[in-house]
């Protein structure tokens, strides 16, 4: 598959995966137990922004593989 190929169906599935991701970031926020020390929202806030990165990565290293000939 041509590298121009690959970024074609990327981009699509890494914004639909940004996005999924935020819907169940977002669930299991609502599942949390209210009064929750700030720490611990700290903590779970920073997890959940950075849970989109590893399928971002793993795209975006698959969109830019060079083409074989």
């Amino acid at each position: 598959m041509k590298q121009r190929n690959r970024k074609l169906i990327g981009i699509p599935v890494l914004v639909a995966s940004i996005i999924a991701w935020c819907f169940v970031a977002t669930a299991i926020y609502l599942l949390l137990p209210e009064g929750l020390p700030g720490l611990v929202l700290i903590a779970f806030f920073i997890v959940a922004g950075m849970g989109w990165l590893l399928p971002a990565m793993l795209t975006i290293g698959w969109m830019s593989k060079p083409d074989k000939f």
